[in-house]
């Protein structure tokens, strides 16, 4: 069993969005976004995530406008993960968004988990301090507990960070 998804979207559906690159940088570039986003900037976003190259060749620019018009922004919107104006060829993000979003966090294409990375850093944090207390060398320059205050600051630092790059947390609620 997976992650419970809302019941308006499945979980088949969630898990066939996130296997294409494109719909996964979409729904990413959205979630950064304050404002509705056209289909050319995410074109451009996402070409140039691609090739690396900033500008994007005007080639895979334009493949990738046609992929987002034909097929990825539909689908999108159909499954109300995203508002697509044909029109203005705005796009933004809709109610199905956040339950996406959830599977992108605890199922990430790449790299670790957030979970993953603070069991990590919690480990690490666990063996330096044992080393230092040890006499370790090289780690025993410093104490244990100065380890153990670097890091838990890279964990508060790192889970801040997380909270404001959200825009949905507390911070940004209070500020808006």
């Amino acid at each position: 069993m997976g992650v419970v998804a809302d019941d308006s979207l499945p979980e088949a559906d969630i898990h066939d969005v996130l296997r294409n690159d494109r719909r996964r940088m979409v729904i990413e570039l959205l979630g950064d976004a304050d404002e509705p986003v056209t289909a050319r900037e995410l074109s451009e976003a996402i070409a140039a995530r691609e090739t690396g190259e900033d500008p994007p060749p005007r080639d895979v620019r334009q493949s990738v406008y046609i992929s987002l018009q034909q097929t990825h922004l539909p689908k999108l919107a159909e499954l109300g993960i995203v508002e697509y104006d044909e029109q203005t060829k705005e796009v933004r993000p809709a109610e199905n968004a956040p339950a996406v979003g959830v599977y992108m966090e605890v199922v990430p294409k790449y790299g670790l988990s957030y979970a993953e990375f603070c069991a990590a850093l919690g480990v690490l944090g666990v063996l330096l301090v044992a080393a230092a207390e040890l006499g370790v060398p090289v780690v025993r320059a410093a104490s244990a507990s100065a380890w153990a205050v670097a890091v838990f600051g890279v964990l508060v630092a790192s889970a801040a960070y997380r909270a404001y790059s959200r825009r949905s947390t507390l911070v940004h609620r209070l500020r808006d």
